[in-house]
C-alpha cells in the first residue's frame, strides 16, 4: 500500500501533539512513559518528536492515559489552530 504525503496540517498537527506529550511527561522518563503504555520508547520518542505525525488512535490513546490526560484534551490541543485560521478576521477578534 503506497502511502500518500503528509498534508502540511498534518504535519502542525503532529509536532502539536509531540509537544502536547511532552510538556505533560514532564520530568518522567521516557523509557518508563513507554513501557507504561505499552508502546517502544523509539515509538513515543518518534510521537514526541512529530516523525511520526499521524499515529494510531489507541497508541495515543495508551500514551494520554499514562500521562493523566483526556483525549478531549488532546483533540482540543492538537485541532487549536485549525480552529483559528478557520475563523474569519473578525471572528477571531471576538474569540480572542
Amino acid at each position: 500500500m503506497v502511502r500518500l504525503p503528509l498534508t502540511p496540517a498534518e504535519v502542525e498537527r503532529g509536532q502539536r501533539l509531540g509537544a502536547l506529550l511532552r510538556r505533560a511527561r514532564g520530568e518522567r522518563s521516557m523509557l518508563l512513559t513507554a513501557l507504561d503504555a505499552g508502546v517502544s520508547p523509539e515509538t513515543l520518542r518518534k510521537i514526541e518528536s512529530g516523525r511520526v505525525a499521524t499515529p494510531a488512535f489507541p497508541t495515543i490513546a495508551a500514551i494520554a492515559d499514562v500521562l493523566g490526560l483526556s483525549l478531549d484534551e488532546v483533540w482540543s490541543e492538537i485541532n487549536r489552530s485549525e480552529a483559528a485560521v478557520r475563523l474569519a478576521p473578525s471572528e477571531r477578534r471576538l474569540a480572542s
